[in-house]
């Protein structure tokens, strides 16, 4: 694994940094406070090309490759967690898999304007009865001649006042066995007739973003908007989680780095005994500890970024980066709140926040302890990856920066 990074991807990186320091931090305290999210942050991160970072040029996007997606989501966490979530649900589960799955048709009419900030997309799976257990959902999607009918509800869907296009998983077949075999994928617009949203209030963390409900009565998706073949619904799913995982556990680093920063900071002006706190020794151990979870939950998204890179599957290393970043984040913010002490239980310094945000993370795009035990069938080889039908391109040069729309 090469771990040069080179100029082009940390210009990017420098890029994202400067936008969230000047035009986000200033506020982003009172927009959790308030539990709002700024319009103007997604037509922004749009002019930024930040929407379209990792997507070839021929689509609209950037052309950068995964691991500069990595350290764009790494950014954006440092500042706040809501600031990544929309690149986890607009570009992991939603763009990179109509990349991975779309026909030509589809990757000029959907993606394109995704990748220009013309449009967002987001990504609906969860239901209010249906979480880690995929097959068990109960949205449906009835054919009707050239066209599906669409009725359920999908909840915990991020953007979901937000968004303009939704990945819906549904069940086109409620007698298929085994269960996950009757689920297909399908685009749902916003303006579609029979498509309601709202947002989900009283969160825990993640305020300043947008989390909310989509509900679907009797509406019509036309055939030409179901994304891959009937029955490769769990596929995409799933491929999509791989992708959206990716960007959480480089997301969560940042939050790490976060965590690390501000108590370096802290630990540096605040004196106690006659001496900064920095030179106590426990107050050392917590900063060491933050310290070590940064580097080994970097290293490891890296990992996972490079194989993406290189077109191959990374469903095992981007689950374990994705765990081990999101809990060590939980225990990142902790030590940091302890390190400063009162202040720490206060809005009047960030940590709180990182702490509020951290949690969320090691419960969705799969809880720690679905990962625990996938990670711990791969060791005893009862988890294998098959080759999917379509897997996620590798990252060409030529063709992400080419100018043909047709691979």
């Amino acid at each position: 694994m090469v771990l040069e990074l080179g100029e082009e991807r940390l210009q990017a990186q420098r890029m994202v940094r400067e936008f969230v320091d000047r035009e986000v931090a200033p506020h982003i305290a009172e927009w959790d406070r308030e539990q709002r999210t700024d319009p103007i942050l997604l037509p922004r991160m749009g002019e930024l090309g930040i929407l379209g970072i990792c997507l070839p040029t021929r689509f609209g996007g950037q052309g950068y490759d995964y691991l500069t997606l990595g350290l764009v989501c790494e950014e954006l966490e440092r500042m706040d967690t809501s600031l990544r979530v929309i690149m986890s649900v607009h570009m992991g589960l939603n763009s990179l898999a109509l990349l991975q799955w779309g026909n030509d048709e589809q990757k000029r009419r959907l993606l394109k304007p995704q990748a220009l900030g013309e449009q967002v997309g987001a990504f609906c799976l969860t239901e209010p009865g249906a979480g880690s257990d995929v097959a068990a959902l109960r949205a449906t999607a009835r054919r009707d001649g050239d066209a599906y009918v669409l009725n359920g509800e999908k909840m915990w869907v991020s953007l979901a006042t937000r968004a303009d296009n939704f990945l819906v998983v549904a069940r086109h077949d409620t007698e298929a066995q085994p269960a996950h075999m009757g689920l297909s994928a399908f685009i749902v617009n916003r303006d579609m007739v029979g498509v309601t949203t709202g947002d989900i209030h009283g969160k825990l963390g993640i305020r300043a973003g947008s989390t909310g409900w989509v509900a679907m009565q009797d509406v019509l998706v036309p055939l030409r908007n179901r994304l891959g073949e009937e029955g490769e619904g769990f596929k995409i799913a799933m491929s999509a989680l791989d992708n959206g995982r990716y960007t959480v556990a480089s997301g969560a680093t940042g939050l790490i780095r976060a965590c690390l920063e501000a108590s370096l900071r802290y630990a540096r002006e605040r004196r106690s005994f006659g001496q900064p706190i920095g030179q106590h020794q426990l107050v050392k151990q917590k900063l060491a500890y933050m310290q070590q979870w940064y580097d080994c939950a970097r290293l490891l998204w890296l990992q996972a970024g490079w194989l993406k890179n290189r077109g191959q599957r990374n469903s095992r290393e981007t689950g374990l980066a994705k765990w081990y970043a999101t809990d060590h984040s939980v225990k990142a913010a902790l030590e940091a709140v302890q390190l400063h002490g009162a202040y720490g239980f206060s809005d009047e310094f960030p940590v709180e926040r990182y702490l509020r945000n951290s949690k969320g993370a090691t419960i969705y795009e799969g809880t720690s302890e679905i990962h625990q035990l996938m990670q711990a069938d791969y060791a005893l080889g009862l988890r294998k990856d098959r080759t999917l039908r379509c897997e996620l391109p590798a990252w060409d040069e030529d063709f992400w920066l080419g100018d043909d729309v047709a691979p």
